[in-house]
């Protein structure tokens, strides 16, 4: 999905609580990834690999110059053999530790094992946002989540693209009202106290 798409999107759901929810969920992981410097882990099922969120966030690290936001995926079924950005195996989650960021995007509650890795990369000190069941032990483990049931307005996928561009956003509009007419007057006041320019 595209910027002129995700505005759209953005457009058809204003009124909604999709579009703050998921520029909360948003400000969360690129804050833990900002502030650490980096270590962005994603990971999902084996069922579900989040390969498409990876590469968006990729794309927004990129396009607002927030290189932290690049993930490393973590996969299920990683092979020696595959691309090196592919090969990255779940023991990449025991190596977690205090400073990384753990994003666990999944459809429904995982099953025991990645719960486990989890919750062990958790003790060890990593941030962990989750994406997806609102209910279940993965919610109860994560320091942020922005649950999207069942049945909701917006399926997981869409969700994810709104989150990825939310998290590159640089920063908000300025509010329109009092800040403007503070901008204004400070402009006013640069303008009346610049020195006067050369003449010749």
């Amino acid at each position: 999905m595209d910027a002129v798409r995700v505005a759209l999107l953005r457009d058809v759901l204003a009124g909604t609580e999709w579009l703050g929810a998921t520029r909360r969920f948003a400000g969360a992981l690129r804050g833990s990834v900002v502030s650490h410097g980096g270590g962005l882990l994603l990971v999902g099922t084996p069922e579900y690999e989040p390969w498409h969120l990876a590469a968006h966030l990729v794309d927004e690290a990129a396009w607002s110059g927030t290189p932290e936001l690049a993930p490393t995926l973590v996969r299920h079924g990683a092979r020696p053999s595959d691309p090196a950005h592919l090969a990255v195996g779940l023991g990449r989650l025991e190596a977690a530790r205090r400073g990384e960021t753990l994003l666990v995007v999944a459809p429904g509650e995982p099953a025991a094992p990645l719960l486990e890795r989890v919750s062990d990369a958790r003790r060890a000190g990593a941030t962990l946002l989750s994406l997806g069941p609102g209910d279940g032990e993965l919610p109860a483990l994560a320091h942020e989540t922005l649950a999207v049931p069942p049945g909701a307005e917006l399926d997981l996928d869409t969700v994810q693209h709104l989150v990825s561009a939310a998290a590159g956003e640089n920063a908000l509009p300025p509010p329109r009202g009092r800040r403007r007419f503070r901008d204004r007057l400070s402009r006013l006041a640069d303008l009346l106290t610049a020195p006067p320019p050369a003449r010749w």
